[in-house]
C-alpha cells in the first residue's frame, strides 16, 4: 500500500468521524492480510454501541470507497481493539465447531454473519485440513456450515 493511499484514507476516517462529532484518533497500519484502520479515543465507545453496528457500517463504508485501490487483502477498521477481541472469540468459536465436526461427523453451524466474520470462519477452518466449510443463504448476513471431510479426501480433492 502506499503511503498516499493511506493518508488519504486516515483522511477520510477522520472526516467521517468529524462530521458525526467526534473526536477520536485515526491510524493505519498494514497487517498479514490487508490494513488495519484503528480509531481510539473515549469518543469512540459511540461506534461499538448496539454490538459494533457503527463499527461495522464505518468498515463497509471505508471498503466500498477504497476497495479498487486497496488491492493487498481486506480493510479492517477497529476501534478500542473492540473488533480485535471480537474477531479473536469468532476465530476460537470456529475452530471449537471444526474439532466437534471432525469428532462427530455432524455439520456444525454458526451465522448468520457477515461477509467479514465469514472470512474470519472460513480462514480458521481452513487451518484443519480434517474439515471444511461453506456459507449458504442468499442474503448479507449468510450461515457457515463446518463440516468433517470425507477420509482420504484432502483440499486439493474438493
Amino acid at each position: 500500500m502506499t503511503a498516499d493511499l493511506e493518508t488519504r484514507m486516515v483522511t477520510f476516517v477522520e472526516a467521517v468521524m468529524s462530521a458525526m462529532g467526534l473526536s477520536v484518533t485515526v491510524t493505519c497500519t498494514p497487517i498479514e492480510d490487508g490494513t488495519r484502520i484503528t480509531l481510539d479515543g473515549d469518543e469512540g465507545e459511540r461506534l461499538l454501541r448496539r454490538k459494533g453496528a457503527g463499527l461495522d457500517a464505518l468498515q463497509h463504508i471505508v471498503n466500498a470507497v477504497f476497495r479498487s485501490e486497496h488491492t493487498k487483502g481486506h480493510i479492517a477498521v477497529d476501534c478500542l481493539d473492540y473488533r480485535k477481541g471480537k474477531d479473536n472469540e469468532l476465530r476460537q468459536m470456529a475452530l471449537l465447531l471444526a474439532q466437534r465436526a471432525a469428532t462427530t461427523g455432524e455439520t456444525q453451524e454458526i451465522g448468520p454473519l457477515n461477509p467479514y466474520a465469514r472470512r474470519i470462519v472460513h480462514l480458521a477452518v481452513a487451518e484443519d485440513p480434517t474439515v471444511s466449510s461453506e456459507s449458504i443463504g442468499d442474503a448479507f448476513l449468510k450461515t457457515v456450515l463446518i463440516s468433517a471431510n470425507e477420509p482420504g479426501r484432502g483440499l486439493a480433492d474438493r
